[in-house]
C-alpha cells in the first residue's frame, strides 16, 4: 500500500497548457461534481423546453428515457463515483487517481453525454451503441480504480460498495439494450429499480455521515450509533429491490408494495434516532436530514402506489429522486467541496435556500399533480431544481476550480 502525504504542498506554477495539473484534476469530486451540477441544469433545463412545447425532440427514442438515463445514470451515477473515489483515499490512506487518469475517467463521461445526439451516421441506433459502449467503459473504469484503493488496503468495511456500483453498471447496459430492442416498459422498470439500488448507497453513506456530521455539527460529545438497525436496515433494502425487480420483469404477480413499506418505516425509525432539532440551525445538517426522511416518505408513498389509484407509482418515484437523491447529492457536493479544499463548513445564506428549493420541487413534483394537474407541477418542479443547482454552480465552480486554501494537494 502507497500511503497518501496529506501534507504534500502543489505546485505555486502550473502553466495553462499543463492540463492534467490543474487543480481540476487533482481528486475526482472536483470533476464530477462540476460536471454533475452542470448536467443538472442543462438536462433539466433541456427537459423543460421539451415539456413547454419551446423546443423539439429529435431522437428515435421517446425523450423521457433520455431523461431517466442522464439524471440516474449519467447525474447520480456521476456524483456517487466522485465521492467513493475521494472518499476513499481517506478511509483507505492509498492515493485516488488524479490528472491524465481521472481526465480521461471523466473525458469517457462527458463522451457518453454526447453519444445521445449522434446522428447521420447510417446505421441504426449508432448513438445508442456508442453510449452504451462509452458508459460500460466509464463504469469499469470507476469500479476499477476503487477497487484498487479498497483491495489494497484491505478495506473490507467499504467493499460493500463495489457490488452497489457493479449493480448499477449491469441495470446501466440492461437499460440501454431493452431500448435498443424498443421494450419501452421494461426500460423504465430497470431504471426505477436503479433508483432502488442507488436507496441503497443513500442508506449505507447516511449510515456513515449523519450521526458523525450531527455530532460534529452541533458539538455533542458522542455519536448516535445504531449497528443492529443498520445491518436490519440492509438486508430489508436489498430484499425489497430484488422483489421489486422481479415483480417487473419476471412474476407480475408479485406485489412488493409490503416489503417496501417496511424499508420506509425503517428508514423512518432511523431518521427519529438521528434527529436534534439544533440541526434546524445549521443548513448543512437539516439539508442532509430531510432528504433522509425523504426518503423514507418517498418509499412509503411507493408503497402505497401499488394499493391506491390516486398514489401514482411515478410520483411518489420523484420525491427520492428530487427530495432524497437530489437534495443528499446537493448538500453533499456543497459540503465536500468545502472540507476538500480546506475552507470552513459555512455556507452562504443562498445556498440555503437553494437546498429549500430542492426540497420544494420534490413536493410538488410527487405530491402535487393531482392537485394543480401534472404539467404545471412538473414545470414548476423543474424550475425550481434549475435555480437550485444554478445557485450551487456560482458557488462552487471557483472552489471546485482552484487550489486548496491550505496550499496542499487534493
Amino acid at each position: 500500500m502507497r500511503p497518501i502525504n496529506v501534507t504534500e504542498p502543489m505546485s505555486e506554477q502550473v502553466h495553462f497548457y499543463q492540463v492534467s495539473q490543474w487543480p481540476l484534476w487533482m481528486l475526482a469530486f472536483r470533476p464530477y461534481f462540476l460536471a454533475a451540477g452542470m448536467l443538472a441544469v442543462l438536462s433539466i433545463g433541456y427537459w423543460l423546453l421539451i415539456l413547454t412545447g419551446h423546443a423539439s425532440w429529435q431522437l428515435a427514442m421517446p425523450a423521457t428515457l433520455w431523461h431517466a438515463h442522464e439524471m440516474m445514470f449519467g447525474f447520480a451515477g456521476a456524483v456517487a463515483v466522485g465521492f467513493l473515489l475521494t472518499a476513499a483515499q481517506t478511509w483507505t490512506g492509498v492515493a485516488s487517481i488524479s490528472g491524465s487518469k481521472l481526465m480521461l475517467l471523466t473525458l469517457l463521461w462527458l463522451a457518453a453525454r454526447g453519444a445521445f445526439f449522434i446522428t447521420g451516421t447510417g446505421i441504426e441506433n449508432f448513438n445508442l451503441y456508442a453510449l452504451l459502449l462509452l458508459q460500460l467503459l466509464w463504469w469499469l473504469g470507476a469500479i476499477m480504480a476503487l477497487a484498487n484503493m479498497l483491495f489494497k488496503a484491505s478495506n473490507k468495511n467499504n467493499y460493500q460498495f463495489l457490488p452497489m456500483l457493479s449493480a448499477l453498471c449491469v441495470l446501466n447496459m440492461i437499460y440501454l439494450w431493452l431500448v435498443i430492442e424498443q421494450n419501452m416498459l421494461l426500460a423504465l422498470a430497470v431504471v426505477d429499480t436503479a433508483v432502488l439500488v442507488m436507496t441503497l448507497f443513500v442508506g449505507v453513506v447516511a449510515g456513515r455521515v449523519l450521526p458523525f456530521f450531527t455530532a460534529r455539527g452541533l458539538g455533542l460529545t458522542e455519536q448516535v450509533r445504531t449497528p443492529r438497525l443498520d445491518k436490519v436496515l440492509l438486508y430489508s433494502s436489498i430484499f425489497a429491490v430484488a422483489l421489486y425487480f422481479i415483480s417487473q420483469l419476471f412474476i407480475p404477480t408479485v406485489k412488493p408494495g409490503w416489503a417496501l413499506g417496511l424499508v420506509a418505516v425503517l428508514h423512518f425509525s432511523r431518521s427519529l434516532v438521528w434527529w436534534r432539532s439544533a440541526v434546524l440551525k445549521v443548513p448543512l445538517l437539516w439539508s442532509l436530514h430531510f432528504s433522509y426522511l425523504a426518503l423514507g416518505f418517498g418509499l412509503a408513498l411507493l408503497a402505497l402506489s401499488f394499493y391506491s389509484p390516486i398514489i401514482l407509482f411515478k410520483d411518489a418515484l420523484h420525491m427520492i429522486t428530487i427530495g432524497t437523491i437530489g437534495m443528499m447529492i446537493l448538500a453533499m457536493m456543497t459540503r465536500v467541496s468545502h472540507g476538500h479544499t480546506g475552507r470552513p463548513l459555512t455556507i452562504p445564506h443562498f445556498i440555503a435556500v437553494a437546498f429549500a428549493l430542492v426540497l420544494v420541487a420534490a413536493i410538488i413534483r410527487s405530491l402535487l399533480p393531482v392537485v394543480i394537474g401534472p404539467h404545471i407541477a412538473w414545470q414548476l418542479s423543474a424550475v425550481l431544481w434549475i435555480v437550485a443547482f444554478s445557485l450551487f454552480l456560482l458557488h462552487c465552480i471557483p472552489i471546485l476550480t482552484r487550489r486548496r486554501v491550505d496550499g496542499r494537494s487534493g
